[in-house]
């Protein structure tokens, strides 16, 4: 093999990584706007070498996002690009934060939220992150009940409904995702209408109040993602990584 050839390979090995690294960036969401952070555009950059050692640097919509939310999506983050085949070392960097130095040294350190905030912060983030599952859970549970409302279905339907009589759908896909990561039932005979913390079918007197939570919840998520767009677009005026510039614009 010519010199050229080995270098054409190597070239070729490095493209092949850094498309892998940003499809594991993609699985990493915002854990209250339920977004992935590829499509909310918070990945500044992300530098892939051919030793496999990779860079990722995050931004966020204002300097004081929560710091629990911002710990989460870099720990995530770099599990997610860690585990990707070929990567032999990971580093993401929170930039433009006032804890991005104790999230950015703790998750570098596998240290866990408590130790990063040491003195600050009493318990990790487990129970955060099943709170926003479940309103993300109730979100989709409105995504997939609103067309079917509008076909015509009855609320008694719904309530008798399975997942598996439903037809194929993002958003169905979606929900029985998020229920799978909060270990409800997820499968076929699952009920459509479900407890979002004990997975059991709702209650038809509970059913009114189910669908209005539904509804507010995803009201709330989608209003909560345009007001983060519109902040961080605003704070930086360009595109994410892999987010071109007239896609952001009709954002807007």
């Amino acid at each position: 093999m010519t010199a050229v050839g080995t270098a054409g390979t190597r070239t070729g090995r490095t493209a092949a990584l850094a498309a892998a690294v940003w499809s594991a960036l993609g699985t990493v969401r915002d854990p209250e706007l339920d977004e992935p952070l590829t499509d909310l555009g918070f990945v500044a950059h992300s530098e892939v070498s051919a030793a496999g050692e990779v860079e990722v640097h995050l931004r966020l919509p204002t300097y004081f996002c929560a710091p629990n939310f911002a710990f989460l999506m870099v720990a995530d983050a770099y599990d997610a690009v860690s585990g990707v085949a070929g990567v032999r070392s990971t580093e993401v960097v929170l930039e433009d934060h006032f804890a991005s130095d104790a999230i950015n040294g703790g998750v570098a350190a596998r240290a866990g939220f408590a130790a990063s905030f040491d003195g600050e912060a009493v318990s990790e983030l487990h129970g955060l992150r099943a709170d926003f599952l479940r309103k993300a859970v109730l979100a989709g549970t409105d995504q997939v009940c609103r067309p079917l409302l509008a076909a015509g279905a009855s609320r008694a339907e719904l309530l008798a409904m399975t997942l598996g009589e439903l037809p194929a759908s993002a958003a169905l896909a979606r929900l029985r995702q998020r229920r799978a990561e909060l270990g409800l039932p997820a499968g076929p005979g699952a009920p459509l209408l479900a407890d979002p913390v004990t997975g059991e079918r709702v209650r038809a007197d509970a059913a009114p109040l189910h669908l209005r939570r539904a509804r507010t919840t995803r009201i709330s998520i989608e209003a909560n993602s345009s007001i983060c767009r519109g902040m961080l677009r605003h704070r930086y005026d360009s595109a994410g990584l892999g987010q071109a510039p007239e896609e952001e614009r009709g954002a807007q």
